[in-house]
């Protein structure tokens, strides 16, 4: 489906980050597009108002557009949004438009360029965008789109000349499958999402069917140092180009398109060496981040660039929003928010941060994201907070696709202590309480990290307001 030759759109969940992502990108390629939204204030709101894209607030049947191609959010069904249960109850009065979720719409945009689709459980976003901050600065020209604002982007897309389109591919409920990718890159392996992937297998089995989607012009880059990922490139046609961090790596391995090792940090930055390509680097915390500057540097190889000449653009990115994002300063204390809501994540982004302030206390909330979640990992949750010296954490917040309750916050910090935890654990009922906790136990010498992939940056916010 060639979905530009349309001229008018409609986005039914407009302010979620995607859809927001999708209204710039349609916005800047010359379209009519209008959204409607809940009146809640959202992260994105400053990009809608920017792009002058209209927002009307609620939801009304009597002004769903007949005339426009509708795109609604995952987020709303019929059971729970007014203008999708009228969508699927009078078919007969929008037949003339396409009316397409969110993944349909932008596997239909993506598979209509040269797509290089970001895959894995982990650093999706940060990846696609650095990897379009590289190649733009290389003069390729792409266009890119981004499950996060992307501050040095001023949105969440760029809009290029070139047949390249970069995108954040997201595998849950299998969006995958709206994909026919030129190129893949393949970060990781890490079971997730367990509301909808009953087993590992099935988890690992959706990205084994995209790898075959993969035509014998197209390319992958995998990271070697993923045991599930390495069993995988068998099933790939096309070309591969590996890369791995050394120190991750079981045996050593000769054979790795771009290996890195002899990390060292100074001045706020990350130095590392690959292979006979020199020394990069990079501002970016932890060692995932390493990972994922040689995701895009295997990628840009892959598109016939001397990354050699690439140095200055991957040292030049600084991230996107809610990935380590530095807030503010509370009283001279920093405030980071960050999106980590997978054990692994938790775990890198603490260790990372325990890493880039050596002597401070490092203060962290956690706030679980989905009951399934929290429950199908409840053990690999108790290893990740090891770094953080003080832990709050929240009560789950659930999805409205599951079924909610079932385990509580409560288990995590209970188990913590009877595992032995002596570093300080609390479990945290509400925002106001973790406020009013914060107030009181953060010292002039703390870090204070809030993590989570929802609304956590609120405390960061209310509690930044209190410093004045």
């Amino acid at each position: 489906m060639d979905l530009l030759k349309y001229k008018k759109f409609y986005l039914l969940g407009i302010k979620g980050v995607g859809m927001t992502m999708l209204s710039q990108f349609l916005k800047e390629k010359g379209k009519q597009v209008s959204g409607a939204d809940i009146a809640d204030v959202f992260m994105t709101d400053k990009v809608l108002r920017r792009e002058k894209i209209p927002v009307r607030l609620g939801f009304d049947i009597s002004k769903i557009p007949e005339d426009a191609v509708i795109i609604y959010s995952s987020a709303y069904t019929a059971a729970n949004n007014t203008e999708m249960e009228y969508l699927k109850n009078h078919p007969e009065k929008f037949k003339k438009f396409p009316i397409l979720n969110y993944a349909q719409a932008i596997g239909a945009l993506f598979s209509s360029y040269r797509g290089i689709a970001i895959c894995g459980s982990h650093g999706k976003t940060t990846t696609s965008a650095w990897l379009g901050f590289v190649l733009q600065k290389a003069g390729l020209a792409p266009n890119v789109l981004v499950g996060a604002r992307v501050p040095q982007f001023k949105g969440s897309a760029i809009l290029g000349r070139s047949d390249y389109f970069i995108a954040e591919a997201d595998e849950y409920q299998n969006k995958l499958q709206y994909f026919r990718p030129h190129g893949i890159v393949l970060n990781n392996i890490d079971y997730d999402h367990p509301d909808y992937f009953k087993t590992k297998a099935a988890y690992a089995r959706v990205f084994a069917d995209f790898i075959k989607k993969l035509p014998p012009s197209g390319f992958l880059t995998a990271n070697a140092a993923d045991s599930q990922i390495v069993k995988l490139l068998p099933l790939c046609r096309g070309r591969i180009l590996t890369y791995a961090l050394a120190d991750k790596l079981k045996k050593n391995h000769q054979d790795i398109t771009l290996l890195a090792h002899s990390v060292r940090r100074r001045n706020g930055y990350q130095y590392f060496q690959i292979n006979n390509f020199g020394e990069f680097k990079i501002k970016l915390l932890g060692e995932h981040n390493i990972e994922n500057a040689l995701a895009v540097l295997a990628t840009a190889l892959a598109l016939g660039l001397d990354i050699r000449r690439l140095k200055n653009a991957l040292a030049a990115f600084r991230g996107t929003a809610r990935r380590a994002e530095l807030m503010g300063k509370y009283r001279g204390i920093s405030v980071f928010d960050d999106y980590g809501h997978h054990p692994t994540e938790v775990k890198a982004t603490l260790q990372a941060f325990k890493e880039a302030y050596p002597g401070k206390r490092l203060v962290a909330v956690f706030h679980p994201h989905t009951f399934t979640r929290t429950k199908a990992l409840f053990k690999d949750f108790i290893g990740s907070f090891a770094a953080a010296d003080v832990l709050g954490i929240l009560e789950i917040y659930g999805s409205a696709r599951e079924i909610q309750g079932g385990i509580s916050s409560r288990d995590l910090v209970q188990a913590l202590k009877t595992g032995g935890r002596k570093k300080t654990a609390v479990y945290l009922t509400n925002f106001e309480q973790a406020l009013a906790w914060l107030q009181k136990i953060l010292k002039p010498n703390d870090i204070l990290l809030l993590i989570g992939a929802g609304d956590i940056f609120r405390v960061g916010e209310r509690l930044l307001k209190k410093k004045r």
